[in-house]
């Protein structure tokens, strides 16, 4: 049985551990807007994709020397369309891809194929509306 790298299964406590961090520290990368955690009531709930991701930016923090500022500007200047990895089908019926020089958020009369026009619901609109 294969399962799912994007399943919300590890609790906070067991994502910090796995990173080697305080469990403070993924509440600021939350609160800074890198990620969102699932939610069961109160509690957070992270995927191995997420704990991939946060593993990436603790890299370009830890070891390429970058600020959060300086990540937060990364990611604004990367195509939406690379960092969600939309295959060319995708990519030519997607705004973003079609007119480079408006958001995707921005063309609210074309709808993202790859969220179905739920910008709320876009790791790269969240990332990028902070």
């Amino acid at each position: 049985m294969v399962i799912s790298t994007s399943l919300p299964i590890y609790p906070i406590s067991v994502a910090a551990k796995l990173l080697g961090v305080h469990p403070r520290t993924l509440r600021l990368y939350e609160n800074e807007g890198f990620i969102e955690p699932s939610r069961k009531g109160p509690k957070r709930f992270f995927s191995q994709d997420d704990v991939d991701w946060l593993k990436c930016l603790r890299t370009l923090i830890h070891e390429e020397g970058l600020s959060i500022p300086a990540i937060k500007k990364l990611l604004d200047l990367t195509p939406c369309w690379e960092i969600k990895k939309c295959p060319q089908d995708v990519r030519e019926a997607c705004s973003a891809f079609i007119d480079r020089t408006i958001p995707c958020w921005e063309q609210l009369d074309i709808a993202c194929a790859q969220t179905e026009g739920q910008c709320g619901t876009c790791e790269v609109y969240l990332g990028s509306v902070l």
